[in-house]
């Protein structure tokens, strides 16, 4: 018997369920129900649209569903989903008609339940048409307001808002809730960035210049992994704020460079592009699949003065020689507040004690590397994160327990000239809502050679 494709909701449906059960990462699920259902070009971004909008608004879509269900009543949970994102495509869809969101939330109900269950969804969804929809004004706290209206947990934005301040809080909550543009970097020991947007022009790409990372493009339209462009090695997809690492990292000669958690590999080639191609990049990650990562990178890229190697980065102070090393690059392991937008699943399944757990491995990890630098090297640590806890409180502990280290206070100086302006002394922090990229967060740290 041939197995019947699902159409687009049913898709959707799927991915939604799975990721509730399973915490299945939404972006992956994506990828296999397409190749699986064979989902049409043309239905492929609905699809997206639906499952990540859904996700995005989750809290929100449950605070308009909450008047219309009956509180005793238990609701199976595809079927809350359903209505979930059925309610996202009529408030936040405006090309949908509502009758056809709703007809079509009907025949799923009928589809993969029984006649009461395609009943109470209709009821519930005609019921809201009808009543219309809870306002968010109803809530009286500012923070729990918030919080409901941008679907971010109540403990995060009460923390973003005593870190940041209500009004920074509330445009990062309202960025995440929006797509992020694909950003790539130009291979300079190839090619100049003006050929490179030619050639992606010419291959039916819409693409610009970035406004603050010189060698940066925008992709405006068109995925460039699937381009010439990428497959020749002329550019790496790499997001605008982790391509300042390689500035902060001063890397104007041929040093010898440690990259202790480098996959995919995206600041390794960067580091050894700016250094065009001399000098040496050790990078190392924990895991074998993702050390050839980084490895199919360089390689592509034509980058033969990157070494890979699989070490837990936490034990680098027993294996490698003592201050051996130019410049180390710690990109911690991190918390990734800064990337809500690529993986809006996230936000709702990380915890405060996760944050906590994090910055005994940020610390362990800067305590170990550090004694790899050679006196007077240079030592960037930075994380996709824009929680204080994982940034500066991170750099004040090690500081304190490591006097041989002081603040490099210069950072500034050697960034491109529109980054400047977020840089405070030793530190860079970057909010989505700055110029559109991810959160980022670096500090640079600097060997005394006395």
């Amino acid at each position: 018997m041939k197995k019947t494709r699902k159409n687009v909701r049913e898709a959707a449906l799927d991915i939604l369920e799975s990721i509730q059960k399973n915490q299945a990462y939404s972006n992956l699920l994506l990828n296999t129900t397409i190749k699986k259902n064979e989902i049409p070009t043309k239905d492929i971004g609905l699809l997206t649209e639906i499952v990540y909008g859904t996700l995005q608004r989750k809290m929100a879509l449950e605070y308009f569903l909450r008047p219309f269900l009956n509180k005793g009543k238990k609701i199976e949970e595809w079927v809350y989903i359903l209505l979930q994102m059925t309610v996202y495509q009529i408030v936040y869809l405006d090309r949908i008609p509502d009758h056809a969101a709703i007809n079509e939330a009907v025949e799923i109900a009928k589809k993969r339940g029984h006649k009461g269950i395609s009943g109470f969804v209709n009821a519930v969804l005609r019921n809201m048409l009808r009543q219309g929809l809870p306002s968010f004004n109803e809530i009286q706290d500012g923070i729990e307001r918030l919080s409901i209206e941008t679907s971010h947990p109540h403990w995060l934005v009460k923390r973003w808002v005593e870190q940041l301040s209500l009004e920074e809080a509330r445009k990062m909550c309202e960025i995440n809730l929006t797509a992020p543009t694909q950003t790539a970097r130009v291979n300079t020991t190839k090619i100049s960035v003006d050929e490179c947007l030619a050639l992606l022009i010419e291959e039916g790409f819409q693409v610009e210049v970035s406004a603050v990372i010189p060698e940066g493009i925008k992709i405006l339209r068109g995925n460039v992994a699937h381009s010439t462009v990428f497959e020749k090695g002329y550019l790496t997809i790499q997001d605008e704020s982790s391509m300042i690492v390689a500035y902060a990292l001063d890397v104007d000669k041929p040093y010898s460079v440690l990259d202790a958690c480098a996959a995919p590999g995206g600041k390794s080639t960067h580091i050894a592009e700016k250094m065009n191609k001399e000098g040496k990049v050790l990078s190392i990650d924990l895991h074998e699949h993702k050390v050839k990562l980084i490895k199919q990178n360089a390689d592509r890229l034509d980058l033969p003065t990157i070494e890979t190697k699989a070490m837990d980065s936490r034990k680098l102070d027993s294996t490698l020689e003592a201050e051996s090393f130019d410049r180390i690059l710690l990109d911690a392991p991190c918390s990734g507040f800064g990337v809500i937008r690529r993986k809006p699943d996230m936000k709702y399944t990380k915890t405060e004690a996760d944050v906590d757990r994090l910055q005994k491995i940020q610390l362990d990890l800067l305590t170990s590397v550090s004694s790899l630098l050679k006196k007077g090297g240079l030592l960037v640590y930075s994380t996709c994160t824009i929680d204080k806890a994982e940034n500066e409180e991170v750099v004040e502990k090690f500081l304190a327990e490591n006097v041989q280290f002081e603040r490099d206070l210069t950072l500034a100086e050697r960034l491109p000239l529109d980054l400047q302006q977020y840089t405070t002394g030793n530190e860079l922090q970057i909010l989505p809502q700055y110029f559109g990229s991810d959160g980022f967060y670096i500090a640079a740290l600097r060997k005394k050679v006395q």
